[in-house]
C-alpha cells in the first residue's frame, strides 16, 4: 500500500497534514498553519523536498531518543519525525519518507 498525506484540522480550528507510510505508520509530521492553503502548500514543499538527504537535519532529544526534521530549500522546517530509540530507526525514517512522500495521495480529513 502506498503512504498518504493525511490534512486535518485541529482543535483550534488550524490545520495540520502527516505523512503516513504504506503499513499505516506516520512518518512526518508538520507545524499547525492559520490557513488551510498554507498547508497545502506545506505538503507540495514535502514531495519537492523529500528525496534530497540534504534537506534532512538528524537530531537528538534532551532524553537521547533520535529524530529528524525535514527543511525546504530556505532552512524552515515543513516536518518533524516521531522521536526513535534507535539512530538506525531514525534513518529507516528517513528512507520511508524519501520513498513515500513524491507520490502520496492527499487525503482531506478536515471534514471530520
Amino acid at each position: 500500500m502506498a503512504g498518504k498525506f493525511e490534512l486535518l484540522k485541529a482543535s483550534n480550528g488550524q490545520f495540520f497534514f502527516r505523512l503516513k507510510a504504506g503499513n499505516g505508520e506516520t512518518i512526518l509530521m508538520s507545524e499547525q498553519y492559520k490557513a488551510r492553503a498554507s498547508a497545502e502548500n506545506g505538503i507540495e514543499s514535502v514531495k519537492k523536498n523529500a528525496p534530497l538527504d540534504e534537506r534532512y537535519e538528524r537530531k537528538t532529544s534532551k532524553d537521547g531518543k533520535f529524530y529528524f526534521v525535514l527543511k525546504a530549500s530556505n532552512g524552515q522546517v515543513i516536518g518533524q519525525s516521531e522521536l526513535y530509540t534507535a539512530a538506525a530507526s531514525m534513518e529507516n525514517g528517513i528512507e520511508s519518507v524519501k520513498k513515500n512522500a513524491p507520490e502520496a495521495q492527499v487525503v482531506d480529513k478536515t471534514a471530520e
